[in-house]
């Protein structure tokens, strides 16, 4: 016959306790074993704060020794969040992942990706129109946007359901974002244009696009601005910046011109090799007949004949910058950061635009 369950001896005073389960640790034995505060150990786990490196440091070593971690599942159950955060771009043309061909959004996502997973969160990618309404089926802490366009109901859509929404650019009308992170264009072009200028150069040209995201449209205002300032007529081509073939053939029609510029600033990371081929195709000698820079974070610039002088728009750096953004305002910490966010551009003068003796 079955005997039946006898209940647990009660532990005798003095007798040790059942050793806890690796990863069972408590927040608050590691900040007693750290020798800090539960808000300081808490602010060191989860990248918040301003702490010493040193502390910081420290206090992921006593997690890891104790066997502490935190699970997006406990985050979930905890504060009723998702441990996700939506990383969306604007679509261009057909295809939905056109922008996964520029190496300005490769690195903007790396630097995403990376400071999210540093705040133990994980990153959807996904463009902004989606036939599918997938955005309504995640569940979401908040959302990065690149470049949203002016009026865009997805983005407004998410804004007025109360999501924190992180712009990368600054963001187009009364769009009422959380916060944005992003370059000073105006400034940048203008240090571009002055440098080709000072060169030597009497006509400066442009290769842009034909889109309406901030990068764009406030590049392209500010070299029409500045043609005015220094009385130039403005010469320039603009094609989809989506289509690599276009912008091949921009770059060559704009030096088969009668009034031909003797400079060239293209706005995007392909217009450095597309205007080396259309100089090589019309005879044209780089620096001594036509000066070239582009807007590129590409270390190929560096070993083309001849290397090419680049705009570095630090995407990585904006990237992990606008999901820090985003993760303070989701975790209820708006108030420890300014709303907005300039990341200053840098550029990279190379032989392409050097002034000929």
């Amino acid at each position: 016959m079955a005997t039946a369950p006898q209940p647990a001896p009660a532990r005798r005073s003095g007798q040790p306790r059942r050793a806890r389960r690796p990863g069972s640790a408590s927040i608050r034995e590691v900040a007693a074993a750290a020798g800090v505060s539960i808000a300081t150990a808490s602010d060191a786990l989860n990248g918040r704060g301003r702490l010493p490196a040193t502390t910081r440091r420290h206090v992921h070593e006593v997690a890891d020794r104790l066997g502490y971690r935190t699970t997006s599942a406990a985050r979930t159950l905890r504060a009723g969040a998702s441990g996700l955060i939506g990383f969306t771009m604007a679509t261009y043309g057909n295809e939905p992942f056109t922008f996964t061909e520029s190496g300005y959004f490769a690195e903007l996502v790396r630097g995403a990706t990376s400071a999210a997973l540093a705040r133990e969160y994980a990153l959807v990618t996904m463009p902004t129109a989606s036939r599918h309404d997938l955005w309504s089926n995640v569940t979401l802490d908040g959302m990065v946007v690149v470049d949203p366009p002016d009026g865009s109901p997805d983005v407004a859509e998410l804004v007025r359901q109360g999501m924190p929404v992180v712009s990368v650019g600054r963001p187009p009308g009364a769009l009422a974002v959380t916060g944005w992170v992003g370059n000073d264009h105006e400034a940048a072009v203008r240090e571009v244009l002055d440098h080709l200028s000072s060169a030597g150069a009497h006509r400066v040209g442009l290769l842009t696009g034909t889109s309406t995201d901030a990068y764009t449209r406030l590049s392209t205002a500010t070299y029409l601005w500045w043609c005015a300032q220094v009385g130039q007529e403005p010469v320039y081509e603009a094609y989809p910046a989506y289509d690599a073939v276009a912008g091949a053939v921009a770059a060559d029609r704009l030096l088969a011109r009668p009034d031909r510029p003797d400079a060239v600033f293209g706005l995007f990371d392909t217009n450095g090799t597309d205007l080396l081929a259309a100089a090589r195709r019309h005879g044209l000698r780089v620096p001594q007949d036509v000066l070239l820079a582009c807007c590129s974070d590409s270390g190929a610039y560096d070993r083309t004949e001849p290397p090419v002088t680049t705009l570095s728009r630090k995407p990585l750096r904006v990237g992990a910058e606008a999901v820090e953004l985003l993760i303070n305002a989701a975790e209820g910490a708006t108030s420890r950061q300014p709303f907005q966010r300039i990341v200053p551009t840098t550029l990279f003068p190379r032989a392409s635009s050097r002034a000929v003796e």
